[in-house]
């Protein structure tokens, strides 16, 4: 995946409908090489409207949720996030996949830590956590570190939009005192809307 910037036609000046969106997703997901900053901009180019995604939002009030929305080409699929109250992620890593976030409701934040160099060691925070407002979008990879999300507030729910390229079924996360790194499963508490009739009770990644 490059970083170049975006092709000429999707740097307009005009929206995408959620749908859009989606199309045009497809279509960049089609070549071989996907642009990291082309991405972005198609995510920044959906304004976010609740009745768009409402139906994908489930939600529980133990756990954040991952709930899918599109599985994409087999190279990237699409989720949306739902964040109760104070809810959080282990700190995780992404399996070698990119990881693209748009923030659609509330406000999120993601603090980035650095690769621990061996176990029984405290994890080292890489600078001063970030938040990041309704529309705002932002990319994380394994090469800039590992992070943790969540939703600070403790009276309104935050709802992100995560796009994944390549798709991953296991990632690690970390114990915030011991650095220990753990393998786990990703499960989808929903896929389309519909809730699935058996997962997994505990979410560890985003």
């Amino acid at each position: 995946m490059s970083d170049n910037c975006c092709s000429s036609n999707v740097c307009k000046a005009e929206r995408f409908t959620f749908g859009e969106m989606i199309k045009e997703l497809h279509r960049v997901f089609s070549s071989n090489q996907a642009d990291i900053d082309e991405v972005k901009t198609i995510l920044k180019k959906y304004e976010s409207s609740r009745e768009d995604w409402e139906k994908f939002a489930l939600s529980d009030p133990h756990k954040y949720t991952r709930n899918l929305v599109d599985e994409g080409n087999g190279k990237f699929n699409l989720l949306i996030l739902v964040w109760g109250e104070g809810q959080e992620s282990s700190i995780h890593d992404h399996s070698d996949s990119h990881c693209f976030m748009k923030n659609l409701e509330g406000t999120i934040q993601e603090t980035r830590f650095l690769w621990p160099q061996e176990e029984d060691q405290k994890m080292k925070q890489n600078g001063e956590p970030g938040q990041f407002g309704q529309n705002d979008v932002f990319y994380m990879s394994d090469q800039l570190g590992l992070h943790r999300v969540g939703n600070p507030s403790h009276t309104d729910r935050a709802v992100t939009l995560h796009l994944y390229s390549p798709p991953f079924d296991t990632c690690k996360t970390f114990d915030d005192d011991t650095s220990k790194a753990k393998r786990v499963p990703m499960t989808f508490y929903s896929k389309y809307g519909t809730k699935e009739v058996r997962f997994d009770r505990k979410y560890h990644s985003n």
